[in-house]
């Protein structure tokens, strides 16, 4: 099951276009979602879309959680010791953007991080590892935008405003159940630059995979449905680079995860007052 947005509304997303949403099940997607799934399974009057009208999925999450340094190839090319613990932050939810949207760019150096995104569908708490899975009711795609210069500028290091401007967040196409992935726990993770590939991995090489990520943020805070837990971002970002590299108007940014789906962005100058 893929469920997206589309004119401000859930939609199922099907080989035949865009089916909308009941109503009673529009209202609480998540309080109803083994209901909208066996809805899916038999869901008629599919209409045709325009994947660039496809919206955030998940509208306005109340809370964003983003994991630091959880592939060891990038926390290599960082200069890093492996974490023995999660390292957390958070995007505020103003930042989500759709899938196929040109975002602006604000002064400074705006790199890419491609990440698979973790949705959690009912609340949770002290959540073991072995049961980390269960709160997650779908996967999609993410990219956690950053500035860098803001984002590196204290002692230490300022993390959540400098990834959090507007556009900062693109997530999409859709929620994809997990039902619909092969192994969750091991998808593959590309991301493009104007056709360059620039980072390439593949989930099953996180340091702390998705359970214990759930199980780790239930443990300080309540999970609650909608929740958003951005899971990191392999090698191949722009400022660890040399010579660095960074996202300027006109380029062309493909975020792709195997079985969850693809994201296209462009970017702009932000224009000034």
């Amino acid at each position: 099951m893929r469920i997206a947005q589309l004119d401000g509304r859930p939609v199922l997303l099907t080989e035949d276009g865009a089916i909308d949403v009941p109503a009673d099940l529009a209202a609480d997607l998540f309080a109803r979602w083994d209901d909208l799934r066996e809805w899916s399974a038999h869901a008629t009057g599919a209409r045709p879309y325009d994947p660039s009208d496809l919206q955030a999925p998940v509208r306005a999450p109340r809370q964003i959680f983003a994991v630091a340094l959880n592939y060891r190839p990038h926390t290599a090319e960082a200069g890093y010791e492996e974490p023995t613990a999660p390292l957390v932050f958070t995007k505020f939810p103003t930042c989500l953007t759709g899938p196929y949207t040109t975002v602006e760019l604000p002064p400074g150096d705006v790199d890419w991080e491609l990440e698979l995104v973790a949705v959690i569908g009912h609340e949770a708490r002290n959540v073991p590892v072995e049961k980390g899975w269960e709160p997650v009711a779908a996967l999609t795609v993410g990219q956690d935008l950053s500035e860098r210069l803001a984002q590196l500028a204290g002692r230490p290091a300022q993390f959540s405003l400098a990834k959090s401007h507007p556009g900062f967040g693109p997530l999409g196409p859709a929620l994809v159940s997990l039902d619909e992935v092969d192994d969750p726990d091991d998808l593959e993770l590309t991301c493009e630059l104007n056709g360059e590939v620039v980072q390439h991995d593949r989930t099953g090489d996180m340091i702390f995979p998705i359970p214990q990520l759930v199980s780790y943020l239930s443990g300080f805070c309540t999970l609650l449905p909608g929740d958003l837990i951005f899971t990191g971002t392999p090698a191949g970002v722009g400022n660890r680079r040399s010579p660095q590299r960074f996202l300027t108007p006109d380029d062309e940014l493909v975020s792709r995860i195997g079985g969850v789906g693809e994201m296209r962005h462009t970017f702009r100058r932000r224009a000034t007052r």
